[in-house]
């Protein structure tokens, strides 16, 4: 295998090194790398079964000696195509075991997965390819009537960067010609490899953040900072060899690999069993096949499963904990959740740029359905400050404030932003995560809504201003705002405004929801609904800021016309 390391990455914040010897100085950062993580596994539980779940080629049980030997096989395979330790690779893969072969391949490797979810679309996956300066992707073919494979070749074609496109395929004759597929890659490695002697503190892997100005942030991960988050979730969560996790949403997601998700049971030397879908039917199967004792679901989710209850006749005895993150849980979802599934719940309340609060086994009732727990780490270090205060000054205790923290698994800054990052750190390092929230005298988190300009669409981020963007692209567009709206089963949804072009017959809703579709954006971007107005319905705005103007648009969408209905063809080509 011939690889040429790259030069050492720019573009990173990097930890202060007093406070990086303190974190090892505590036992947070303990030198261990993703590669070292799954030696861990094979020496523990080589034969115990690490990944169950359903790839291009059928259905799949792998062990950890497995999983190992094949990660090692495509690594070998990846370097002879020319993927050097450095290289970022985009990993754009549904909830197939290749994804954790090949996220740990590329470990082995020295190279750095870049995380994209399977809802993006050639427009995010350029973003992400184009920034990170990736130089290959790794995807599927033909999926939910989606042509992965044939939009990975459409944005290699666009970016200079992005060598190879590899497939997870049955066979060459399944996909695009110009592509390779992930069965061809496999080798038999010689020896070591590069990424076995990866360097603890360097970055790992980019994600992606949920983004309020436009596309979303990469977010640099260090193997220690990210793998003390892993380890110390396994325990909070109690987590073991007889752990079976069922991965319903999306792999890519923080929530779903690090809370603890898969790499906490890669650690426990536990299961994970990849769900294709995470709707009722085919997850409460798997509960039923599996004996899965864990589940991690967003708030819309946990509703939908606690109401298909009442219809199912599959044994769910076997789960014992339902984690709900991504948004907040309401308290009556809450309440719902032990008596209807029989499970105990665990609220989670996260970022992928670091601190994670849990609710814990022992935490009495009222504590775990009313708050979003409480950080994994004592040395977490949180601040809730008045909003838009200059000075940022503390709230009074248990007052609502924004959130700011700081610590052993939150970053310091965003990849190669160096202007938004003098934004979103304070000079101290404290990241401002946008979220409003208040203590209670325990230390328990209660979230209670956002302060940057982010819909959160049943625990998908959204951006207002990316979407904006792609409306006002429209030759019939002269204006547009988004905001997001209360809704019973989201959390939010979307509501556009849309100012035609004078003078010109105004599109339809139905219309310009096809259009955002069409430029290649996920589908829970596309807005739910669409109002086509001749001005901004808004009264005392006036000349203001867009965040001013989307507050008050928001207020009167809240407060529709009697007898109104702003999309007549809102259930046309639903974006979910």
């Amino acid at each position: 295998m011939t690889t040429t390391a790259r030069p050492a990455e720019e573009g990173v914040v990097p930890y202060p090194p007093e406070v990086a010897e303190r974190y090892r100085a505590a036992g947070y950062w303990t030198g261990q790398t993703f590669a070292g993580l799954l030696d861990a596994a094979v020496a523990a539980h080589g034969t115990r079964t690490a990944v169950v779940g359903t790839g291009p080629s059928g259905p799949q049980r792998w062990t950890y000696d497995e999983l190992d030997a094949r990660a090692r096989g495509l690594a070998a395979g990846l370097g002879e195509l020319g993927v050097a330790p450095g290289d970022r690779v985009v990993v754009w893969l549904p909830n197939v075991p290749e994804y954790l072969e090949v996220v740990f391949a590329l470990f082995r490797l020295g190279a750095l997965p870049v995380f994209a979810l399977p809802a993006h679309r050639a427009s995010e996956i350029r973003y992400f390819a184009e920034h990170a300066e990736a130089t290959a992707i790794v995807t599927v073919g033909r999926r939910d009537r989606f042509d992965h494979a044939a939009a990975a070749l459409e944005v290699a074609g666009a970016v200079d960067a992005v060598r190879h496109v590899v497939v997870a395929a049955p066979s060459a004759g399944d996909v695009p010609s110009g592509v390779v597929t992930l069965g061809s890659l496999r080798r038999t490695p010689a020896g070591a490899l590069p990424g076995d002697d990866a360097d603890p503190s360097s970055i790992a892997f980019l994600q992606l953040s949920g983004g309020t100005t436009g596309l979303p942030k990469l977010i640099p991960r260090t193997h220690d900072d990210y793998l003390y988050s892993v380890r110390a979730s396994a325990e909070i969560c109690g987590l073991g060899p007889d752990t079976v996790y069922l991965a319903a949403l999306p792999a890519a997601h923080n929530f779903t690999m690090s809370s603890p998700g898969l790499l906490g049971v890669v650690h426990a030397g536990g299961t994970s069993v990849l769900a294709p879908s995470p709707d009722a039917d085919t997850c409460f199967g798997l509960i039923e096949a599996e004996g899965v004792t864990l589940a991690a679901v967003v708030p819309p989710l946990a509703a939908a499963w606690v109401q298909a209850t009442s219809s199912t006749s599959r044994d769910l005895s076997s789960l014992q904990e339902l984690q709900v993150g991504g948004a907040k849980c309401a308290a009556e979802l809450a309440r719902k959740i032990g008596p209807v599934l029989g499970a105990r719940l665990q609220q989670v309340f996260g970022m992928a740029e670091g601190l994670v609060n849990y609710t814990r086994a022992d935490d009495p009732d009222d504590i775990v359905v009313e708050t979003q727990g409480r950080p994994i780490s004592p040395d977490d270090e949180i601040r809730v400050v008045v909003p838009d205060d200059p000075e940022e000054r503390d709230v009074a205790p248990g007052e609502v404030g924004a959130l700011l923290t700081r610590g052993p698994y939150t970053i310091r800054g965003y990849y190669r932003a160096e202007e938004h990052n003098a934004t979103a750190f304070t000079a101290d390092g404290f990241y401002r995560t946008g979220d409003l929230v208040r203590l209670d005298p325990a230390g328990n988190i209660i979230v209670s809504g956002r302060v940057k300009e982010q819909i959160n669409r049943g625990g998908e981020k959204i951006a207002a201003e990316e979407v904006e963007n792609h409306l006002l692209a429209h030759p019939d567009v002269v204006d547009a705002a988004i905001v997001g709206v209360p809704d019973d089963f989201l959390g939010e949804r979307t509501h556009a405004y849309v100012i035609p072009v004078p003078g010109r017959e105004p599109p339809r809703p139905a219309a310009l929801r096809r259009f955002v579709r069409d430029r290649g954006v996920a589908a829970y971007k596309v807005p739910d609904t669409v109002e086509v107005v001749d001005a901004f319905p808004a009264t005392g705005v006036g000349k203001t800021s867009r965040r001013a103007l989307r507050a008050a648009l928001a207020d009167h969408a809240r407060r529709p016309t009697p007898g109104q209905h702003p999309d007549p063809d809102a259930d046309e080509e639903s974006p979910s």
